[in-house]
C-alpha cells in the first residue's frame, strides 16, 4: 500500500477549461466549467491497444499486465499496485486476481473508488479494433469488440495517468480492476475488501451512454441439472431404456408452455429464466442416459426467484414420472444450484448517485436513470458495504460481432471519471 504521495511530473502544465481544450468536433463541457481535460487521444490509443488483448474471464493476466505498465510508466508507485488473491477463491481458477491502484490524498476528503472489470466473453476473443468514423469496431467480422469491458477499463487506466503525469490535487483514491465478471461477476464477489481502503463513493463503468447511471440491477441464480436415465440398445431393445433426453425435453417443454422460461410475468411479479445448455449423449443407437442441463434464474424479487427456481425444479420431477422403461424402471435428477448476485437499489439521495449526476451535467449532458436487468460488480459491492453507482462508456451492442464502441461517448466518460476522481 502507498505510503507517500507519487512523484508529480515537472512538466505539469495549468489546467484549462474543457471547452477551450476539446478537439475539433468533439462535445464541449460548458465554458463556465474550469477543469482539467484528460488526454482523449491517448485514452483511445489504450482503449485499441487493450482491446486487441485476448482476455476470457479467468485469463485476464495480459490485461492487467497492460494497466500495470502504464500505471508505472506515469510514475505510479510500485507499493500502491496490488494483486490479490481472488483468482484462487473462485469457482474458475484464473491466472491472475484483481488489480488495485491505491493513491493517497493530495487533500483531506472522503476516499473514491473508481472501477471497471478487465474480462470479456469467448466471442471477443482475436478482435482486431479498427476506428471507423464515429465508433471503433472489430475489423474481422467473426468477433465481438470486447469494449464490454475494456472501454470501462480504459476510462478509469486514463484517469489514474492524468492524475500520475500532471499532479493534480485528488481525494484519497482506489483504482479497482475486477476479475471474471462475465462469468458471475466472481472478481468483484471475492475481493479482499480491506485493500480498497474503506471508500465512501464508488463508482463503477460497464454498458451503456456516458450519461447512463444506473442505480440498481436484479439478482441472479444459477443452477446445474443432472439427469440420470438408463441405457440400452436403441434398435435391438428401446424399450428397455429410459432416456435423459426425453425428459429433459418434457421438462423443457413444460416450462415453456406454463410461462416459466424466458420472460416470465406472474400477476404483478416478473423475473426470467433460460435453459442455455444441453450436453448429453455420444451415439444414436443408444438410449441416453445422462443429460446435463445449465440454466439460470432471474428477478429484482428474491422471493419470487425462488419460485421461479421451485417453478423449474418441479418440471424436471414431474418429467421425471412420465418416463419408464418395460421394466418400470425410471430416471432420477441431481440439482446443483447457486445465488450468484443478489438484486439491490440505490435510493435516490445516495451520495455516489448525487456526485456522479451533478458531473454528468457538468459535462454538458443529462443523468438517464436505469435499472439492469443483468448482474453488475455493483451487486456484490453493496453487498460488501459500499453502494456503487454504474456509470456507461459508449458500448454498443455488446456481446456481438456488431459491438461497437461511439467514440464520442467514450471520450465523455473519460471526462466524466477524470472529475469525479479529483473531486469534481
Amino acid at each position: 500500500m502507498a505510503t507517500k504521495s507519487p512523484p508529480r511530473n515537472k512538466s505539469k502544465r495549468p489546467a484549462k477549461s474543457a471547452a477551450k481544450s476539446s478537439p475539433v468536433g468533439e462535445p464541449k463541457a460548458p465554458a463556465q466549467t474550469a477543469t482539467f481535460e484528460p488526454d482523449l487521444d491517448d485514452a483511445l490509443r489504450h482503449f485499441l491497444q487493450i482491446t486487441a488483448l485476448p482476455g476470457l474471464s479467468g485469463h485476464e493476466g495480459l490485461v492487467a499486465s497492460f494497466i500495470m505498465d502504464q500505471l508505472r510508466k506515469a510514475g505510479a508507485p510500485e507499493s500502491a499496485i496490488i494483486l490479490d488473491t481472488a483468482h484462487k477463491r473462485t469457482p474458475t481458477p484464473g491466472e491472475v486476481g484483481n488489480l488495485i491502484f491505491k493513491l493517497p490524498g493530495t487533500r483531506k476528503a472522503p476516499r473514491r473508488l473508481l472501477m471497471a472489470h478487465m474480462d470479456t466473453v469467448p466471442i471477443c476473443v482475436g478482435c482486431k479494433p479498427v476506428i471507423d468514423g464515429d465508433y471503433v469496431r472489430s475489423a474481422d467480422p467473426n468477433t465481438g469488440l470486447g469494449a464490454d469491458d475494456r472501454a470501462g477499463a480504459t476510462v478509469i487506466l486514463s484517469a489514474a495517468l492524468s492524475i500520475l503525469r500532471n499532479g493534480l490535487p485528488h481525494p484519497p483514491l482506489t483504482f479497482f480492476w475486477p476479475i471474471q465478471e462475465e462469468i458471475g461477476l466472481h472478481g468483484a464477489r471475492h475481493v479482499d475488501v480491506n485493500l480498497l481502503g474503506n471508500p465512501t463513493l464508488a463508482f463503477n463503468w460497464d454498458g451503456g451512454p456516458a450519461e447512463k447511471v444506473t442505480t440498481g440491477a436484479t439478482g441472479g441464480y444459477r443452477m446445474q441439472i443432472d439427469l440420470k436415465g438408463l441405457a440400452a440398445h436403441a434398435g435391438n431393445a428401446p424399450e428397455n431404456g429410459v432416456s435423459a433426453v426425453v425428459i429433459a425435453s418434457l421438462a423443457i417443454a413444460k416450462l415453456y408452455h406454463d410461462g416459466w422460461h424466458g420472460q416470465i410475468s406472474k400477476g404483478r411479479r416478473t423475473g426470467t429464466s433460460n435453459i442455455g445448455v444441453i450436453h448429453g449423449g455420444d451415439a444414436t443407437n443408444v438410449v441416453t442416459d445422462h443429460v446435463r442441463i445449465k440454466a439460470e434464474a432471474r428477478s429484482h424479487d428474491s422471493k419470487f426467484r425462488q419460485r421461479i427456481v421451485a417453478s423449474i425444479e418441479k418440471s424436471f420431477y414431474d418429467a421425471i414420472k412420465q418416463v419408464q422403461s418395460a421394466l418400470g424402471k425410471r430416471g432420477s435428477v441431481i440439482f446443483d444450484g447457486r445465488l450468484d448476485y443478489e438484486s439491490f437499489r440505490l435510493s435516490d439521495d445516495e451520495p455516489c448517485v448525487a456526485a456522479v449526476e451533478a458531473i454528468i451535467r457538468s459535462v454538458g449532458l443529462e443523468p438517464l436513470r436505469a435499472i439492469s436487468n443483468g448482474g453488475l460488480d455493483a451487486n456484490w459491492m453493496y453487498v460488501h458495504g459500499i453502494p456503487t453507482v454504474t456509470l456507461g462508456c459508449g458500448q454498443v451492442n455488446v456481446h456481438t460481432t456488431s459491438e461497437r464502441l461511439d467514440i464520442a461517448a467514450f471520450k465523455y466518460a473519460c471526462r466524466i471519471a477524470l472529475r469525479l476522481a479529483t473531486g469534481g
